[in-house]
């Protein structure tokens, strides 16, 4: 089984694809030695696209204010708990500005979906950013909106748009989400980032509730098939104060794993090691860059806000500086062999789609 195993991932390196039983058997034999083999893959090709560079994207959670309900988000409307919090647009700049001074040439802007926030003020925000800092990108992550508001926020500057379709098994995602949101409606959103012209990230997570092995094979399909620039997995994390809190965490492995694999099938896609696998693993996010990965999100929040944007139980870095979180991850990342870049970090073939 190990060898035909093997077999798929061979496959996989020379076809970029496997079909949704092949995925599911990969899936299903998963062991170490197996993970030893996807990683010693998916690392060549990592490297054969970006080197050891490892890009790094200011995070700003500027609002943990969200009009949606979604069964595992702590940050959810329903968590009558959340300590609410909005950054100011003198902080939101001024967490730029300091970015900027620390080497960071893209800021995330990201949030709940905060109705305070208007198209106007996230247009206003985005022009800005880019007025002071015209050598940065700006990465928006603010949830479902219209497509007539991504184009207003794409007109006005924005570069990039983080959407993570959270299961592409539309059964599944009525299991995590309340009736008012749909898993069509959030795909659909994605391919109208893509046709604007951002340059578009989706993902899921690994090991969420009712969560199957075909489940996971259908994402890895359709993330083919979306073709995003970038891809955002990170293992399910749960939150005390949601429906799912005694629900199992995804696991390290199975993460990793996928990892490996989505760099096998998306060669040049830009890959992050998330805040949620450093979480659930001290050297998490070291063995995400191990298995494909190529960057990294470090906190610019304000100090006296990361403890409030908790999207997840544990969260790792919600008391550190900005530039201690830095100078921190330049360390760890040269010492597994890879190095972080003053970069905008754009997809590898940005400058001949854009």
């Amino acid at each position: 089984m190990q060898s035909e195993a093997k077999q798929l991932i061979d496959k996989l390196e020379t076809e970029n694809q496997l079909n949704k039983e092949e995925w599911i058997y990969l899936l299903e034999h998963r062991t170490d030695e197996l993970s030893k083999y996807l990683f010693q893959k998916s690392d060549a090709v990592r490297r054969k696209y970006y080197g050891t560079d490892v890009y790094v994207r200011g995070l700003i959670e500027f609002t943990n204010y969200c009009k949606n309900d979604c069964y595992y988000c702590g940050i959810r409307c329903g968590n009558k708990n959340a300590e609410r919090y909005r950054l100011s647009d003198e902080e939101i700049l001024f967490c730029t500005d300091e970015g900027h001074k620390l080497g960071f040439r893209t800021f995330v802007l990201q949030g709940g979906e905060d109705p305070y926030f208007t198209d106007d003020h996230i247009c206003h925000l985005v022009e800005s950013i880019k007025k002071n800092h015209p050598d940065c990108a700006v990465t928006l992550s603010i949830g479902e909106k219209s497509y007539e508001s991504y184009k207003r926020y794409f007109d006005a500057g924005a570069d990039r748009y983080l959407l993570r379709h959270e299961t592409a098994n539309l059964d599944h995602y009525s299991r995590l989400h309340p009736s008012n949101l749909s898993g069509k409606k959030r795909q659909e959103c994605l391919y109208m980032l893509k046709e604007i012209g951002y340059q578009v990230g989706a993902g899921f997570m690994v090991g969420s509730p009712f969560q199957t092995k075909e489940n996971l094979a259908e994402d890895l399909i359709f993330l083919k098939e979306l073709e995003p620039h970038m891809v955002g997995i990170g293992p399910f994390i749960s939150h005390h104060d949601t429906p799912f809190k005694d629900e199992p965490n995804g696991t390290l492995e199975e993460t990793l794993f996928l990892l490996g694999g989505i760099r096998l099938s998306l060669p040049q896609v830009l890959l992050p090691s998330t805040t949620a696998l450093g979480t659930i693993d001290p050297q998490g996010r070291e063995l995400g860059i191990k298995a494909g990965a190529n960057v990294i999100m470090p906190n610019l929040s304000p100090v006296k806000v990361r403890g409030k944007y908790l999207l997840y139980d544990d969260k790792i870095c919600t008391g550190e500086e900005s530039a201690q979180c830095k100078v921190c991850l330049e360390k760890r990342i040269e010492s597994i062999g890879y190095k972080i870049v003053t970069s905008r970090g754009d997809h590898y073939n940005y400058y001949n789609w854009r």
